[in-house]
């Protein structure tokens, strides 16, 4: 069934959908009058619904069932991660984590960064396309750009288990063998160029546990999705 984004909705027995929505489910997807649809509203809502008017300028729905907390996770998730230097990696970062799930982004600036700005207009198209595509109804939040040591003091009392992970020398442990799955995770993933070894120790110092993501060194934006699956599937088991 065709999935569409409404993040206005509030617990409406119909609904109208936006210019652009109205024009792609009318126009691209050619859907007429009676036929099914869900909405999803970004804060875990999945809604149910039947095209009553099928305008390309303002389908109006009605809606027939709403399912609160759609596939609720029993944990925050929260990446840091350095983005890479060619942005189709990180944008295929973005859209790869949220269809297998992900709560929360945050870019890192660390020393070996190779990007300081970002379109954050287009990660969140990408972000959403990723919603529709695999039915999750709470949309994940993409934060703005934050340095190594202010992520790392804003985040010092945060109750969730926290991870670095890294390729430099030492001791690292596999996740599955440290985490305790429906704790809340924070992991930071670095730059190309990986941590250096004082971002390390400053992780270290502030309980974040130093992990490996396996034999092979991976990519920023493969480890990142590594990683988001690893929790994930902990926490599926």
């Amino acid at each position: 069934m065709h999935i569409f984004y409404t993040p206005d909705i509030h617990n409406q027995e119909s609904y109208t959908l936006s210019a652009d929505e109205s024009r792609h489910c009318i126009r691209i997807l050619r859907l007429k009058e009676n036929d099914g649809i869900q909405l999803i509203d970004g804060r875990g809502n999945l809604y149910s619904g039947i095209i009553h008017t099928p305008d390309p300028k303002g389908c109006k729905i009605i809606i027939r069932e709403m399912i609160p907390d759609y596939h609720k996770r029993g944990f925050h998730l929260h990446l840091g991660i350095a983005p890479t230097k060619n942005t189709d990696r990180f944008e295929w970062f973005i859209e790869k984590s949220t269809e297998i799930g992900i709560d929360e982004i945050t870019p890192l600036l660390c020393s070996r960064s190779e990007r300081d700005s970002l379109r954050f207009e287009r990660l969140d198209k990408l972000l959403v396309a990723a919603m529709k595509q695999s039915v999750i109804a709470t949309k994940p939040v993409i934060n703005e750009f934050a340095g190594m040591e202010l992520f790392i003091n804003e985040k010092r009392d945060h109750p969730a288990q926290k991870f670095i992970a890294h390729c430099n020398d030492g001791i690292k442990k596999n996740i599955h063998r440290l985490y305790h799955p429906g704790k809340d995770v924070i992991c930071l993933i670095g730059p190309e160029g990986d941590f250096t070894r004082e971002e390390i120790r400053l992780a270290t110092e502030n309980n974040y546990q130093p992990v490996t993501l396996g034999l092979n060194r991976l990519r920023t934006e493969t480890a990142g999705v590594v990683a988001c699956g690893i929790f994930n599937f902990l926490n599926d088991i």
